[in-house]
C-alpha cells in the first residue's frame, strides 16, 4: 500500500497539469515589426547553476534571432538617366541591448513576457554625396564594339555591365569581376550564345561577357589601376587588340585589380547599340598615374565569337 501511495505522488509531481500550465505561462516571445519569431522557456539555457546561462546555447540561439531580423543597407546608386536614387539603411541585431532584456527577463521579472528584438541601423558604405564627389574626374576609359544583331550575345553583355555599373572601389579594396558580377546561368537572365571552347565554335551560357571584362581591364589599366589577376584567351579575339583581352568564367579565370590609389573609383559601364563603354572616375583631388593604351578601330569587327581558356566540368563557361 505504502509503495503504492508513493508512485501516486511521484506520478503527480511529473504529471502536474497546474506545473505544465505555469510552465506554459512563463514563455518568452520573441518579436520583430511585431511579428514573433521565437517562442522558449524561461529554463532553456540554464546551466542548472543559477544564475549561470549555457552560453553556446544562448549564442547559438541569438545567432538565429540574428539571422532572421539582419537587413541589408542598399547603397546609392544610378537610375537609368544617370540621376542618383539615395541609398538604404538597414539594420542589425544589438546584442548587448538584447542581452540585458534577457536578462532582465530571467532574473528581474516572473511569468510570460514579450521581448522586441533591439536594432541598430546599417548605413550604406556608398552614399549620395560620395557618388556625387566621385564623377569630378575621368581617369580611365574604353570601348568596345560587337554585332548587335546577335541578340542573346548583345543581352549578356548588357546584362554584365549592368552588374559591374556604380560599383565604388575603395582605396586598398580588390574589385573581382567573378565576385561582382556573379554566377552566370539561365536563373539569372543569361542566355547561351556562341563562343570558341578550345578552337572549336560551341554555345555556353554568358556567351559574350568576356567583352565586359576585356573593356574594363583596357579601362582599369589605361588609369593605372594595380592589375592583380588577368588571362588571355587561348586565341586573338577581334574586339581589342591582340594581347589587350581578359577570359573569365565562373570557377575558372577572374580578373582582379586593386585601388591602390588615395581616393575611391567609381565604375561606370553602358553596352547598347553594339557599343560596349567603361568609364572610370574618382574625385578632382585623387592622384593617379595613366598608362597609354591602344584603342580599337571603330569597325565593327566581321565576327565577335569569344574563345575560353578552360572550362571545367560542372560550371558553365562565361566569355
Amino acid at each position: 500500500m505504502r509503495w503504492t501511495s508513493a508512485a501516486c505522488l511521484l506520478f503527480m509531481l511529473l504529471h502536474n497539469p497546474t506545473a505544465d500550465q505555469e510552465q506554459v505561462q512563463d514563455k518568452l516571445t520573441v518579436t520583430h515589426e511585431g511579428k514573433t519569431i521565437s517562442v522558449l522557456n524561461r529554463d532553456a539555457h540554464s546551466l542548472g547553476v543559477f544564475p549561470l546561462l549555457d552560453k553556446e546555447q544562448y549564442n547559438a540561439w541569438v545567432n538565429e534571432l540574428d539571422r532572421k531580423t539582419y537587413k541589408e543597407a542598399h547603397n546609392a546608386s544610378f537610375d537609368a538617366g544617370g540621376r542618383i536614387v539615395e541609398g538604404k539603411n538597414g539594420y542589425k541585431l544589438d546584442r548587448r541591448a538584447f542581452l540585458m532584456k534577457y536578462y532582465a527577463y530571467l532574473y528581474e521579472t516572473s511569468g510570460p513576457a514579450t521581448i522586441e528584438v533591439p536594432t541598430y541601423p546599417v548605413y550604406p558604405k556608398v552614399d549620395t554625396e560620395l557618388l556625387a564627389s566621385l564623377r569630378s574626374k575621368q581617369i580611365g576609359y574604353y570601348i568596345t564594339y560587337y554585332n548587335s544583331g546577335n541578340r542573346d550575345r548583345s543581352h549578356n553583355i548588357a546584362l554584365a555591365a549592368e552588374a559591374i555599373d556604380g560599383t565604388v572601389i575603395f582605396p586598398g579594396e580588390r574589385f573581382s569581376f567573378n565576385r561582382v558580377v556573379g554566377i552566370r546561368t539561365t536563373g539569372r537572365g543569361y542566355r547561351r550564345a556562341a563562343v570558341i571552347v578550345r578552337g572549336e565554335l560551341s554555345e555556353g551560357v554568358g556567351g559574350g561577357i568576356c567583352q565586359v571584362s576585356s573593356t574594363l581591364f583596357n579601362a582599369a589599366d589605361r588609369a593605372g589601376l594595380k592589375i592583380v589577376q588577368r588571362y588571355s584567351h587561348s586565341r586573338h579575339v577581334p574586339y581589342v587588340p591582340s594581347g589587350r583581352d581578359a577570359t573569365v568564367s565562373w570557377g575558372g579565370p577572374d580578373f582582379v585589380f586593386d585601388n591602390a590609389y588615395n581616393q575611391p573609383v567609381l565604375l561606370r559601364a553602358f553596352a547598347g547599340g553594339g557599343s560596349m563603354a567603361v568609364s572610370i572616375l574618382s574625385s578632382d583631388v585623387i592622384e593617379y598615374f595613366p598608362k597609354k593604351v591602344p584603342s580599337i578601330s571603330h569597325q565593327l569587327p566581321e565576327e565577335v565569337r569569344d574563345i575560353t581558356a578552360s572550362q571545367s566540368p560542372g560550371h558553365h563557361k562565361k566569355n
